[in-house]
């Protein structure tokens, strides 16, 4: 004998039907959304405990809210680089007295061109943002930065003439360079700013150019 389904009752089939039409009516209403917006839906997570929700995209644009404010790291870096740059700019004013090397002259020249408007442009950041240049750190700190030159290495390449202050002057400088990416480094993996990004990023692209070209003429 055949198998033969039992009938559905009329409760079931009302059920099946108005599941059907809800469920059309939903998928209608977002196709006319879309239809509408051009753009699709964005589902939003919302808060512990609450459920999530779903906003145009033209809602999502403005909920969205980028926020790049200072943190720590952002204003730590522009206060030691300029310390940093600084120390640059006291080794390449020795230069004209003592090298004999036109390239050396001249590369010494580029970094005091970059350098010198880098403090300024790191000076007027901190004053925007209401940062003091300076914070409580003494000699050590400044010393045990990357790359920073010792005293006693800045003693002897006052000391040296010709050929010889050619060799070191290139020495510490890229030492002093290397140093330099490594504070870029660091403020890009934990800064939050966009500017301060903006201007590592520049130090970065001048720098390593600069290491290149000094690595040559040792």
């Amino acid at each position: 004998m055949p198998f033969r389904p039992a009938p559905r009752s009329p409760r079931v089939v009302a059920g099946a039907a108005l599941a059907a039409l809800l469920l059309a009516g939903c998928e209608g209403d977002a196709d006319t959304d879309a239809a509408t917006s051009g753009e699709p839906a964005v589902v939003a997570p919302g808060l512990p405990g609450e459920g999530n929700r779903t906003l145009s995209a033209e809602e999502a644009r403005e909920s969205r809210v980028d926020d790049d404010s200072p943190n720590s790291a952002d204003v730590t870096y522009a206060r030691d680089m300029i310390v940093h740059h600084e120390q640059a700019l006291v080794m390449t004013a020795l230069v004209p007295e003592r090298a004999t090397s036109e390239a050396v002259t001249r590369i010494a020249e580029r970094i005091a061109a970059a350098q010198g408007p880098e403090i300024d442009a790191m000076r007027g950041w901190l004053s925007e943002h209401g940062e003091k240049e300076t914070e409580a750190h003494g000699h050590d700190h400044h010393a045990a930065m990357p790359g920073m030159a010792t005293e006693s290495q800045l003693d002897d390449l006052r000391d040296a003439r010709g050929e010889s202050f050619d060799r070191l002057f290139l020495r510490l400088m890229i030492t002093h360079h290397e140093g330099a990416l490594t504070m870029v480094a660091d403020v890009k993996a934990q800064g939050n700013n966009v500017r301060i990004e903006e201007m590592a990023d520049d130090v970065v692209a001048t720098q390593t150019s600069e290491i290149g070209r000094m690595r040559a003429m040792l």
